[in-house]
């Protein structure tokens, strides 16, 4: 690893791994996870209050920031931590993910992805080159390797192609990066749903050398259970003294999975996302604020939570606000839902290191399952 980039594995508990990552703008405690923060922003949230949730570290997205506002410009305003005010660690994602999914008309080759801008149909190019300088101006703390993403199901033939595509681009990455001091790059495993094309991707990243693996290509469509039975299969491959991050993932019950598979690090759009749905993640699962049933109750989300939002506000004017199409619901909303997933990392991390996590895990998916309607006594 690069010199200020140092990962300690503290605990463990069958694949369950409890760790810490120190960077030179502070530790992330693992399992982590990683709110993110597409356009310079995590939507519907102050900087601070997503630092109040628990979280050490956002994402930030290549692909967004370079058409706009510009890498350089972010750059020439004194980085992205100053741009929106976050002195905490920087993830940024390579942009591969978006051009391929975002992009109507893209070109691929051996150099690079050509495409022309969702936003205003701009003709760009990325390299595997182009990714790494955009990254580095945005000063990223941890780097990601240009990769190319294909959906699932997928033919092996397909697979094969952009897998070996992606580990000539992981070279190419590498080289680029030239082991930016205070910076980490990481690779990236794809081959799809299949184990052994995963693992020979595992071996030619290895190869290759990064300080952290991460594993791309899931979340994309497949059932959950292919993507643990991927998990299951690939995570033994990866280096034990090196952080290991799923992109891209999940929902909270993916996150128990993947960590109980030997995961450290997520991300994922969801909780904001669904905060701006009028969804609500709790310790009763899921709270679907539409819902009529809650126009009349008092209750707040959850009176034991430790979140004071949680505890604050009822249900019914939860739900008025959320009918009313209100911005407050989304932001009390997307500061419910991050400060909940962080509670899961954090109940996580102290399972792990006491040795329980399968009973904490069962614990968390029992209280899912009882739902959040009133007891009848």
């Amino acid at each position: 690893m690069t010199e200020d980039f140092q990962f300690t594995l503290q605990a463990t508990d069958g694949m369950a791994r409890r760790g810490q990552i120190d960077t030179p703008r502070g530790e992330i405690r693992t399992p982590a996870f990683m709110p993110v923060g597409t356009a310079g922003t995590v939507k519907a949230l102050y900087p601070e209050q997503v630092r109040e949730t628990g979280a050490d570290i956002l994402l930030g997205n290549t692909y967004h920031l370079m058409l706009r506002p510009g890498a350089e410009r972010v750059a020439r305003l004194g980085g992205l931590h100053d741009f929106m005010d976050w002195q905490r660690p920087i993830l940024t994602d390579s942009g591969g993910f978006q051009v391929m999914s975002l992009s109507k008309l893209r070109k691929l080759n051996e150099d690079g992805v050509t495409f022309k801008s969702h936003i205003d149909g701009s003709a760009h190019t990325l390299t595997p080159e182009r990714s790494i300088e955009i990254q580095k101006l945005l000063d990223s703390d941890i780097i990601m390797q240009l990769d190319e993403c294909v959906a699932l199901p997928a033919e092996y033939a397909e697979l094969e192609r952009a897998m070996e595509l992606s580990i000539r681009w992981a070279e190419r990455s590498k080289k680029a990066f030239d082991d930016a001091k205070g910076r980490a790059l990481f690779g990236i495993v794809q081959g799809g749903d299949n184990s052994e094309l995963r693992a020979r991707s595992a071996r030619g990243l290895i190869d290759i050398g990064f300080d952290g693996y991460s594993v791309g290509g899931l979340a994309v469509g497949e059932p959950q259970e292919v993507m643990f039975k991927v998990l299951e299969d690939i995570t033994p491959h990866l280096p034990v003294e090196k952080p290991r991050y799923l992109m891209g993932v999940g929902k909270p019950d993916d996150l128990l999975g993947a960590v109980g598979r030997g995961i450290d690090m997520f991300d994922c759009v969801h909780p904001t996302r669904a905060g701006r749905h009028g969804h609500a993640y709790t310790r009763f699962g899921v709270i679907n604020l539409k819902n009529a049933r809650h126009k009349d109750d008092p209750r707040p989300l959850d009176e034991t939570s430790p979140n004071p939002t949680a505890r604050r506000f009822s249900r019914a004017y939860l739900h008025h606000l959320v009918r009313c199409e209100e911005i407050l619901a989304a932001m009390i909303l997307s500061q419910i839902n991050l400060s909940y997933y962080q509670e899961l990392m954090a109940g996580m991390r102290s399972a792990i290191e006491d040795t329980r996590f399968d009973d904490h895990c069962a614990a968390i998916r029992e209280g899912w399952a009882r739902g959040d309607l009133p007891t009848i006594e």
